[in-house]
């Protein structure tokens, strides 16, 4: 079970990343958008694999030392409650980076690299797009001035 589990999760964000970065603006992307299903989704996966470890039990979270012995003892459930959490998290910026470029009218194909930093190393894919959205900034901001 926890290795179809695992796949099925690992599988299916592929599919919801795919839509994210190819067709943004499609009925299906706009619902796994407009509230975190996908996220919660795999939040229940995470409640699972958490549970199959024998939950955190004596997790030291206040150290690195503490989290570098956590990553030690790691099982393959303790692993993959470990990668539900990244997937989820992911996800979300993922969907946030999408819905702030539709906002701010900053073009698909300009965020497609913050959402594969994203996908592959989460915060570095927000700090691209925050990068991105502040040329944007400044583009349109020239543009504007420009105009009058």
């Amino acid at each position: 079970m926890t290795s179809m589990l695992f796949n099925i999760c690992n599988t299916g964000i592929l599919l919801c990343w795919f839509l994210l970065l190819l067709f943004p603006t499609s009925m299906v992307s706009k619902t796994i958008r407009a509230y975190p299903w996908v996220p919660l989704a795999l939040s229940f996966a995470y409640v699972y694999f958490l549970g199959a470890a024998g939950g955190l039990g004596e997790a030291d979270f206040t150290s690195l030392e503490g989290i570098t012995s956590l990553f030690k003892k790691a099982t393959p459930a303790s692993a993959a409650a470990g990668w539900m959490h990244y997937l989820a998290f992911d996800f979300w910026m993922g969907c946030w980076i999408v819905e702030h470029r539709i906002k701010k009218g900053i073009p698909q194909w300009a965020v497609i690299p913050s959402l594969l930093a994203t996908f592959m190393l989460g915060p570095v894919g927000v700090l691209v797009y925050a990068i991105t959205g502040t040329i944007f900034y400044f583009i349109r901001l020239n543009h504007d001035t420009s105009v009058r």
